[in-house]
């Protein structure tokens, strides 16, 4: 299992609040075999930061995250179809598609995600 690469969370005294437009996304999934997987395969990932807390994990993103259900399947050693994918995840930020079959793109900019989907 590899080591979280950050924690995103802050004390409030380390917060500043900036008027921009965050390009985030990331997804919040209640501890379990399938959110392990899924964390450890992100957590590969550059633009990624994977933080784990006592019975959650976190998954937040720069830009875009592509979640490739092979991969993750790989990784769990079954099946991980995108609706099992969307069951594991607790909630989300940013905007989801799923592109096909086997793969989920979660997109910190809306007007990237358009071409997605238009």
């Amino acid at each position: 299992m590899s080591e979280a690469h950050a924690n995103i969370f802050k004390p409030m005294s380390e917060i500043e609040f900036k008027d921009t437009v965050s390009h985030q996304c990331g997804v919040t999934m209640n501890d379990s075999v399938e959110a392990r997987a899924i964390a450890e395969v992100m957590g590969r990932r550059d633009n990624v930061t994977v933080t784990f807390m006592p019975a959650m994990i976190r998954i937040d993103g720069d830009g875009k995250m592509e979640f490739k259900m092979d991969e993750i399947s790989e990784e769990l050693g079954r099946e991980m179809t995108p609706h099992l994918f969307e069951i594991s995840t607790s909630t989300h930020y940013g905007r989801m598609v799923m592109v096909d079959d086997k793969t989920v793109m979660l997109f910190g900019d809306m007007n990237e995600m358009m071409s997605y989907i238009v």
